[in-house]
């Protein structure tokens, strides 16, 4: 389990988040959405520590600010928007990166076994800048996921936090780096994806926390919460939401969204 509660935070004069709650199981795929600006990747930096924040987070039952660094990386692994590396790393010394800590850093064929779950162990040699900037977001991935190889080990889950991990993706790759979530998390891992695309989202999300000024507007199952209702109040136009014939899936088009 991992539990945020009465999560509050401030930049500056500024209060971005106003004791916000948010829950995600292990063995689920968690999505947080919402327009820009509605706190999702700063609830995703508070959970991962990385802004100070009131309230407090739990990780498999754990306070978050009682676990020193590698205890943490031992146990979850985080993927930002971007990450920029300043020196010429090859692209399997990146991955190796994750490694360098943790219960896998033993496990020396791990690092192109993670190359090649997101279809670039052809480019282990090469240097990282030489990639686009979608490779480059795949090679980060793969590094986390070599962090936390083992969605679950001796009993115990581990986390996959990401950050808009397909902003940058072509859609064939937007939906392997999605499998591959899901996959982790029906493994027994638990994923938690701050995600910009609706329909990615009702595809692959177990649960959806949808944020809107700061706050949880609603959380559910996404059949449960993304509604026309719900979505034209969080995104601030209306939207309409569409069920196609013998599937469950829902999508929204943004030729039927109108700015209110």
């Amino acid at each position: 389990m991992l539990d945020a509660y009465d999560i509050t935070v401030s930049l500056g004069r500024t209060q971005i988040l106003h004791g916000l709650g948010f829950r995600a199981q292990a063995g689920q795929l968690s999505a947080i959405v919402g327009p820009n600006g509605s706190g999702k990747t700063t609830l995703l930096r508070a959970i991962t520590g990385d802004v100070p924040f009131g309230g407090s987070v739990t990780l498999n039952d754990a306070d978050t600010r009682a676990l020193k660094p590698w205890d943490l990386a031992a146990i979850r692994g985080v993927l930002p928007q971007s990450a920029v590396l300043a020196f010429p790393f090859t692209v399997i010394e990146v991955v190796r990166l994750g490694l360098q800590k943790g219960l896998s850093a033993a496990e020396t064929d791990i690092s192109m076994a993670a190359l090649e779950r997101v279809s670039l162990a052809h480019y282990a040699d090469r240097f990282f800048q030489e990639l686009s900037g979608g490779e480059q977001q795949r090679v980060h991935l793969a590094r986390v996921l070599a962090q936390v190889w083992q969605p679950v080990q001796d009993g115990v889950p581990h986390w996959l936090l990401l950050d808009e991990p397909v902003a940058s993706l072509d859609i064939a790759n937007q939906l392997e780096v999605m499998e591959i979530a899901r996959g982790y998390a029906n493994a027994g891992g638990g994923v938690v994806a701050v995600m910009h695309d609706l329909n990615l989202t009702a595809m692959f999300a177990d649960h959806v926390a949808i944020l809107s000024g700061g706050r949880c507007l609603a959380a559910g199952h996404p059949k449960q919460v993304m509604t026309d209702a719900i979505l034209s109040k969080a995104y601030g136009c209306k939207l309409q939401v569409n069920t196609p014939p013998h599937t469950d899936t829902t999508f929204v088009l943004p030729h039927t969204a109108q700015r209110v």
